[in-house]
């Protein structure tokens, strides 16, 4: 039997855990030919072919994969993937497939959001060990390329957007170097390659990245005409009370329907130094504690994290809230601000009905505000609405 992400698709359509789709059995044929062309792939970095044993490739534990590949190795890199398209349509699932089946030793799948933010943090980390010598040239890209090579030659990233300059200034260059060393990139994006970092400031200066990428990668649009995560959630109670075996038995039930079953696993993200816990995550789902979320001192920049990074938040053991709560009251409803302007899909196991959490008490006006969103957010319209990363 042929080996790969198609004959997994293939599989798990025969099961019938996959249904049949056109425009899916064309992109897994796509990531079946990104496949083939990485066995037997070694990177052979421009400039490397030569590297002595003190090279970069040794330091990393990589001199294997220096000058002089077998003759049934390849040294040019594959063209990767760039894979986009409207919510739902199963970008992520497919290069799951590919990711579980890539004949790559060292590869790596990770929110492209995370991505940066480990960026950012590794760019500050090296400037700040003393590294760049004043009136010096800031190598930090370049010696940040290396290492990224050295962890991973294939990088695998899940919704690609750029909303910012300060990452629209920095991925040009990065990518020129991870691309220069060998490493094969894919991604998933809800938008075309031209319309990223769209009316973004400065945005000329980001073109030639946009261009790099059209060289770089192969560019798939994935649009068929069924939303399978709206299919999902479509019929599915958004909010449960009171709390109890019958909540915690609906939101096992909501976090396995949303991610096909996967256990998930605890992750975090790095918001201005701080990290934020996420108890389980899979496949852009989060399951959260109101607790762990709105009983520490968290602002807007942290939910405003979590919204961008997922997709559907599930909200665990929100109490009924008195004015003694009204810390956690307040930052229960940045966080229910955060999801809704970012049209993050929700599932709540909470003490009482949306009207009834925080009926009375010093922002139980303000709150009122926060009962319709939970409202609205069980509507289908709302669920139609595609996230906003």
């Amino acid at each position: 039997m042929t080996e790969g992400p198609l004959s997994l698709y293939r599989a798990r359509r025969g099961q019938g855990t996959i249904r049949p789709d056109p425009d899916q059995a064309l992109a897994a044929e796509k990531f079946q030919s990104l496949y083939q062309a990485l066995k037997g792939y070694r990177p052979q970095p421009a400039g490397e072919a030569k590297a002595s044993a003190g090279g970069w490739l040794d330091r990393f534990g990589l001199g294997r994969l220096r000058a002089s590949p077998p003759p049934d190795v390849a040294s040019t890199a594959p063209q990767g993937l760039y894979l986009y398209g409207g919510v739902g349509r199963g970008k992520s699932m497919l290069m799951d497939l590919f990711f579980e089946t890539a004949p790559v030793e060292h590869k790596r799948r990770v929110h492209f959001h995370e991505f940066m933010l480990e960026v950012h943090q590794r760019i500050h980390d090296h400037r700040q060990s003393g590294k760049v010598k004043a009136g010096g040239a800031d190598d930090s890209l370049p010696e940040l390329a290396r290492a990224l090579a050295g962890e991973a030659w294939l990088l695998c990233f899940d919704e690609f957007h750029v909303t910012n300059v300060v990452d629209a200034m920095i991925l040009g260059r990065l990518f020129t170097h991870l691309f220069d060393l060998g490493v094969v990139v894919v991604a998933t994006s809800n938008w075309p390659p031209d319309m990223l970092y769209k009316d973004g400031l400065q945005r000329d200066l980001f073109l030639p990245f946009i261009a790099l990428l059209k060289e770089k990668l192969d560019v798939l649009s994935l649009d068929g005409p069924t939303d399978y995560r709206l299919d999902r959630m479509r019929g599915m109670p958004i909010y449960h009370h009171p709390l109890g075996p019958a909540s915690d038995a609906a939101m096992k039930e909501a976090f396995a329907a949303l991610t096909g079953g996967a256990a998930g696993e605890a992750t975090h993200l790095l918001v201005q130094g701080r990290r934020v816990e996420i108890e389980r995550a899979a496949k852009g789902v989060a399951w959260v504690d109101f607790w762990d979320l709105c009983g520490k001192p968290f602002g807007a920049a942290d939910y405003l994290a979590i919204a961008t990074h997922f997709q559907t938040v599930l909200i665990d053991d929100v109490p009924t809230m008195k004015d003694d709560l009204r810390n956690e009251a307040k930052r229960f409803m940045t966080l229910i601000d955060a999801l809704y302007e970012h049209k993050v899909n929700i599932v709540v196991a909470a003490a009482g009905p949306p009207e009834r959490l925080y009926p009375e008490g010093t922002h139980a006006f303000e709150f009122e505000r926060t009962v319709s969103r939970l409202m609205e957010m069980q509507s289908e319209d709302y669920l139609k609405s595609p996230h906003l990363p």
